[in-house]
């Protein structure tokens, strides 16, 4: 079934799934779950990537560049000065210039600095990189990112790596009615498939996440479920549910019915 496709900053995927890369047992494990996922972008923390010495082994030594598209993000940055250098670090060792932008105001919820994401990303933008910032489902926030030029806004579904799923879901739609232009791609809180399906039902471009799919009993198994939540969550936006009602319907026609 042809699908549209995911635009991001001019460049199409067949994939609405993004992968995160930290917590899996090995790199070969992060490879095996990135391959059953069908995903075509995956995100990886520029801190813990060995950029200093390609000699020793890597986890991009188990991403193929040529069939997928490195996400570098600023996981672990408190300020907006610490996510602008991090994302040079990344661009100037060759890694990208699209940066997943996250700045952590609260280290117990790791909720975002909005403020800083803000300062950041027009900065980022200014300075040539495509942004995808991290940020929570506020729509005056969402609003402000795509006003600065993010190519696309992430809002959180519930706390990074707490799997609670879509904790409010009508502060995302409010985000989809208003930003059309870009992308909205939930970002955190996806903890097994009927939550990525909640996410593209309600219309979201797309999902991204790292602990639903690393920290499953299987993630290998879970990898290939969060692929096929995606897809029917969004063909069944496509399709369009049937409105909800209070009372029952009678699923038969009436018409001719024997008395």
């Amino acid at each position: 079934m042809d699908m549209p496709r995911l635009t991001i900053a001019g460049r199409e995927y067949n994939s609405r799934l993004i992968i995160g890369t930290g917590k899996y047992a090995s790199f070969e494990q992060t490879r095996r779950a990135l391959e059953e996922s069908g995903a075509e972008i995956v995100t990886v923390a520029v801190r813990r990537v060995n950029i200093s010495d390609r000699s020793k082994e890597s986890l991009l030594d188990y991403i193929d560049p040529d069939k997928y598209t490195i996400l570098p993000n600023t996981a672990g940055c408190y300020t907006a000065d610490d996510a602008i250098r991090t994302a040079f670090l990344a661009r100037e060792t060759g890694l990208s210039n699209l940066i997943k932008l996250e700045v952590i105001g609260d280290e117990k919820t790791l909720f975002p600095d909005n403020e800083g994401l803000i300062q950041a990303t027009k900065e980022l933008v200014r300075e040539g990189f495509i942004v995808m910032p991290y940020t929570n489902d506020d729509v005056v926030v969402a609003r402000k990112l795509r006003d600065a030029g993010a190519a696309a806004v992430m809002p959180l579904g519930a706390p990074i790596g707490s799997g609670l799923g879509i904790q409010n879901p009508n502060n995302i739609r409010i985000i989809l009615e208003a930003i059309q232009d870009i992308p909205i791609i939930i970002d955190a809180g996806v903890g097994t498939a009927s939550d990525a399906t909640v996410a593209m039902e309600l219309g979201c471009d797309g999902v991204l996440m790292n602990t639903g799919i690393a920290g499953a009993k299987d993630p290998i198994k879970m990898a290939r479920a969060m692929r096929l939540a995606v897809e029917s969550g969004r063909i069944a936006y496509e399709a369009g549910r049937i409105p909800r009602k209070l009372y029952a319907t009678a699923s038969s026609p009436i018409e001719g019915i024997i008395r």
